[in-house]
């Protein structure tokens, strides 16, 4: 099919309905710029956070943490006939109800995605974009038949498969990324993702999750806290090797010695999957053990959504296929601007926002004020929603130790039982609470705070701020403490 070139000509066209690519079209459109998104996945606009990510991995979150409470219900002589067991079974949770409810809520998160784009003016439409030529022009080939009541055809209804050429006076890249199946091992296949995981419809009773990162974590903890036997894969002897090592120790402790998950250290990973006649999926590791599972779920990393003809245009990436962008989000094509993911530095959702926004500014606004408008990428707060939860903002303690020196720094930790916990008389029951706060200098500046425990997404937002704004130890120490809380302990370490 040819493809029709559109005579309407764009201020902004934005490849990508995620985070970063929606906040940057309506920030554009915002300064009166006529603007043009593109999503490939139809009636997906969010991207992964909302429909494979972050927000239905916290609805889950949510379950997985009411499991927990249920068994403490009893405890605090709420529930006499709760259960008798320090755990959920499996077939206590309804997974199929639970998930049609999930998915109800994120197709409505999707229509508040397009209706804010059309209340801003922000013109869209679903298709994958590819650059045409060196001019930065975009061909869009539909991914579905919808109606397109903007396009200057004459014809307002289009079949799928139909390709249009646009341009625009600058494009951005915010394609995302997907996660990745190991290519080199032998059945491999037989294994789903994290987008898989979001589309089961059954609980399985048995899983092994293939990964130390946060993503394999966070599944893996959900799982197991509803019931299912859980195998963790890591290759080394911790999870989040990418964190602070208290966080580290504190989370591979917990769910190893008391969330009774199965963390199958130096495993030498996975060499190969077959499936048996009794239809579960047998895992060869590389310390050659295996496993017997009804699902088997790879967290082995992700990779960028970048195959939309950057040759063509003459914009670079680098060897992993990420799109190569300065501070300002500009690529080596002065129209081509690109960030989040298909970028890869730092992949937060919160972070393509603010670039996003932000580089409309800078683009759109015409204000002065917004000329050097970037995104600081230090001191961004992160938070994995484990079991319990735990949370980083700034160095880890070996960071600042290889960049002030160990004589330079100082390490303040506190390690307790929150008092939630006082009624729980079985100590499996219990949960940690592990802080960290490294300081250097004479005046002792936050470098870096780390933290496990209830609540930490919510107590690390509010000093997150304060580390921002480059807050002092006493800073900390001068702030009155709210007893009883986990959080004061924050403010009274020594």
């Amino acid at each position: 099919m040819a493809p029709v070139t559109i005579p309407k000509h764009y201020d902004y066209l934005v490849i990508g309905g995620g985070s970063g690519g929606v906040a940057s079209a309506r920030r554009a459109a915002s300064y009166g710029k006529k603007v043009l998104l593109v999503e490939a996945k139809p009636h997906k606009l969010g991207g992964t956070c909302v429909n494979v990510g972050c927000v239905p991995k916290k609805v889950m979150w949510y379950a997985a943490d009411l499991a927990h409470r249920k068994v403490h219900l009893s405890k605090y002589g709420l529930s006499r006939s709760s259960v008798e067991e320090n755990e959920v079974k499996h077939g206590d949770f309804d997974w199929s109800y639970f998930k049609t409810k999930r998915d109800a809520y994120i197709t409505r998160l999707n229509g508040i995605y397009a209706r804010n784009l059309t209340n801003e003016g922000v013109e869209f439409l679903y298709g994958y974009a590819r650059f045409t030529n060196d001019q930065a022009d975009v061909e869009v080939t539909l991914t579905e038949d919808q109606e397109i009541p903007f396009l200057e055809t004459g014809e307002k209804s289009f079949s799928k498969d139909q390709k249009f050429v646009f341009s625009a006076d600058k494009v951005l890249v915010a394609t995302g990324g997907a996660p990745i199946v190991p290519p080199s091992v032998p059945g491999a296949e037989l294994g789903i993702t994290s987008d898989g995981f979001f589309e089961l419809d059954y609980q399985p009773k048995s899983v092994a999750v293939v990964g130390a990162g946060y993503i394999g974590v966070e599944l893996a903890g959900v799982f197991r806290s509803l019931g299912s036997e859980t195998h963790l894969v890591i290759r080394g002897d911790t999870v989040l090797r990418a964190f602070d090592d208290s966080i580290q120790e504190t989370i591979t402790d917990y769910y190893s010695d008391k969330l009774g998950v199965n963390v199958i250290k130096q495993s030498g990973s996975v060499s190969k999957v077959e499936k048996l006649a009794n239809g579960l999926k047998k895992v060869y590791l590389g310390n050659g053990s295996t496993l017997e599972v009804e699902e088997l779920v790879w967290t082995v990393g992700r990779r960028a959504l970048s195959d939309i003809g950057l040759d063509v245009v003459g914009v670079k990436a680098n060897d992993r296929g990420q799109v190569i962008a300065d501070e300002y989000q500009q690529t080596s094509h002065s129209k081509v601007f690109s960030l989040g993911d298909v970028v890869g530095k730092v992949e937060l959702t919160p972070v393509a926002i603010a670039a996003g926004r932000k580089l409309s500014n800078r683009l759109f606004s015409g204000q002065e004020v917004f000329a050097q408008d970037k995104l600081d990428y230090n001191n961004v707060p992160s938070v994995i929603f484990s079991h319990p939860e735990a949370g980083s903002i700034g160095l880890s303690e070996k960071e600042a130790t290889d960049k002030y020196g160990k004589d330079n720094i100082k390490v303040y930790k506190s390690k307790f039982v929150a008092m939630y916990n006082a009624m729980l008389e079985d100590d499996e029951l219990k949960q940690p609470t592990y802080y960290k706060i490294i300081v250097t200098g004479v005046d002792e500046k936050v470098i870096g705070l780390h933290m496990v425990g209830e609540a930490t997404g919510e107590i690390l937002q509010g000093f997150g701020v304060a580390v921002k704004m480059g807050a002092t130890k006493a800073d900390f120490d001068n702030c009155v403490a709210i007893h009883p809380t986990s959080a004061e302990e924050l403010v009274t370490m020594r």
